[in-house]
């Protein structure tokens, strides 16, 4: 191998690198946000639903809302689990994708 090989070879290594880490950096960036967005929502969720339980006028109206917030909440963190997937398999995809 000669020495013009071997600094090719690093330029090309250098620039696979800096492709992966751009990648994972922008995937790191959209997971950072969903995760704020998703904790900011789920809150603001539990706020309203403790405030609906506490305005309740009865034991089975009480019993009723904290059913719906759950069922809710449930939805919500599986619709989030499937998108948080779909963000994680793209930092795989990117990141593979550069070799």
């Amino acid at each position: 191998m000669t020495p013009e090989d071997l600094h090719k070879l690093g330029e090309d290594s250098v620039a696979m690198a800096l492709t992966s880490l751009s990648a994972w950096t922008k995937n790191a960036q959209a997971i950072a946000v969903e995760v704020a967005d998703f904790s900011q929502k789920s809150l603001a969720g539990s706020a309203a639903a403790w405030e609906k339980v506490m305005e309740a006028k009865s034991l089975d109206k009480a019993v009723e809302v904290q059913s719906q917030y759950l069922k809710s909440s449930y939805e919500d963190f599986v619709a989030q689990a499937a998108k948080m997937g779909g963000l994680c398999a793209d930092v795989v995809t990117r990141t593979s994708a550069t070799r």
